[in-house]
């Protein structure tokens, strides 16, 4: 049906059903001739109709079994009150024809307000077109000039002329990455002291420029990335090392996961330590799931091999040399201390307590189960749970009574701050893993501290 927008304010809707069979002509005749002087003159419909202040009625009607159904639409542009009154002298008409019929009022709707909610809508639609044109033109100019300039930036470095990024020679600390990809999507995000190995074999200029510089290991998260980190540990001198995501490429990456590899970097003592790499040279499971070793004819598993790779020195700071005490971390947070000062490995060798070897005895339990268990005063078991669900149920527990964690699983700097907030005296582990600073009010031990 076809409304007139330009005459309408208001949209009367009508449901008519009639005991026979219909046509347009017999509602909009039964409409005007029933409503006649009902309402006075004021409120007459042809009046209003050949003043425009009411619109063309329009009408659908089906036919089925001898009894009709439809809509009628009722355009008017009077008042709300004229509206209303209007549509309600409609339900007063009983007869279409010569049938029995009833006209039900089933809305009045206000044309202007689902108009506006058009325009919203289509609005939108429209905006958001906008602006995605306008941030791809705007990224798209702004990675071809970066992109010039990036070519601009790239250069070679040493004999082997190894793509590198502009401040290779001047940075006293360089990335090593596998390809010149990689070295030009650093550059994109303005880290221009980058080297690639181009290929497994490492040439002799990054050997050599890793006895002066601070070097860190930014390799793929692929099987070729960790054959080009084993030799990285074998011919140079690696001080940290990070990997892209799981069957990622550095090239591949976004600036924020970038930052977020090289800010989660590891270093490599810890790397080897991490996946199994000793210093008798052997390896119980390197990183990314290698396939297990296949047995020789006696059926014995043979292990790989890797070079003995010296620890580095770490150097005590001096204050603490010679005033012998913990001191406090640069962050000036009473709560916390410096973690290489005071890490139970450090402390003086001493006889177990009794408390201590219920630690051990039920560290020992939970061996292979990735579980832990929160006990009281008494050593006695709270609760148990699942390691990786550790730090959300020490959130919700109950701090009353709860004294130790014991858990088959690394202890993280989150893990402490946690514990360090629920009032935990004790949490006993597996090992320490990047903690960078140590809670005074909680007593961390390792499975090292209670053999």
């Amino acid at each position: 049906m076809n409304i007139d927008p330009s005459t309408t304010k208001y949209l009367v809707r009508i449901k008519i059903t009639a005991d026979g069979v219909i046509e347009k002509p017999d509602v909009v005749g039964a409409i005007f001739g029933q409503t006649e002087g009902l309402l006075g003159e004021e409120l007459d419909l042809r009046d209003l109709q050949k003043s425009g202040r009411m619109g063309r009625i329009e009408v659908e009607t089906t036919s089925t079994k001898g009894k009709t159904e439809g809509e009628v639409l009722l355009p008017s542009s009077l008042d709300q009150v004229e509206t209303a009154i209007l549509a309600s002298a409609l339900e007063t008409i009983d007869r279409v024809g010569p049938c029995k019929a009833k006209l039900e009022i089933v809305s009045i709707e206000d044309v202007r307000e689902v108009k506006k909610q058009k325009i919203v809508e289509r609005a939108k639609v429209l905006l958001n077109r906008l602006m995605e044109e306008s941030k791809t033109a705007g990224t798209g100019l702004i990675d071809s000039v970066r992109q010039a300039v990036q070519v601009e930036e790239i250069t070679t470095y040493g004999p082997d002329k190894c793509p590198a990024g502009p401040n290779i020679s001047d940075s006293d600390a360089i990335i090593i990455v596998e390809g010149r990809s990689d070295v030009l999507n650093l550059l994109k995000y303005g880290i221009k002291n980058a080297i690639a190995v181009e290929g497994t074999n490492v040439p002799k200029t990054i050997q050599t420029l890793s006895k002066d510089k601070t070097v860190t290991a930014f390799v793929d998260g692929d099987r070729g990335g960790e054959l080009i980190l084993r030799e990285l540990l074998q011919v140079a001198e690696v001080d940290f090392i990070t990997r892209a995501p799981r069957a990622q490429e550095v090239e591949e990456l976004s600036q924020k996961q970038i930052m977020k590899c090289l800010k989660n970097k590891v270093s490599a003592e810890q790397f080897v330590e991490l996946y199994g790499v000793g210093g008798d040279g052997n390896s119980h499971g390197p990183p990314r799931g290698e396939d297990s070793d296949k047995a020789d004819q006696k059926g014995e598993i043979k292990p790989r091999k890797f070079p003995f790779l010296p620890k580095p020195k770490f150097e005590q700071p001096e204050r603490v040399k010679k005033e012998n005490v913990p001191h406090i971390v640069a962050r000036g947070d009473s709560r916390y201390v410096d973690s290489q000062v005071i890490t139970a490995s450090q402390r003086p060798p001493k006889n177990l307590s009794p408390q201590q070897v219920k630690y051990r005895e039920t560290l020992t339990q939970l061996a292979g189960t990735s579980k832990g268990k929160l006990l009281d005063d008494n050593g006695a078991v709270i609760r148990e749970a699942q390691v990786r669900e550790l730090v959300d149920v020490l959130k919700t527990q109950p701090r009353e009574g709860l004294a130790a964690v014991v858990f088959d699983g690394m202890i993280t700097q989150r893990l402490l701050d946690v514990a360090a907030e629920s009032n935990i005296k004790t949490i006993v582990g597996i090992k320490t893993v990047n903690v960078s600073k140590l809670p005074t009010s909680v007593e961390v031990i390792t499975k090292a501290d209670l053999e």
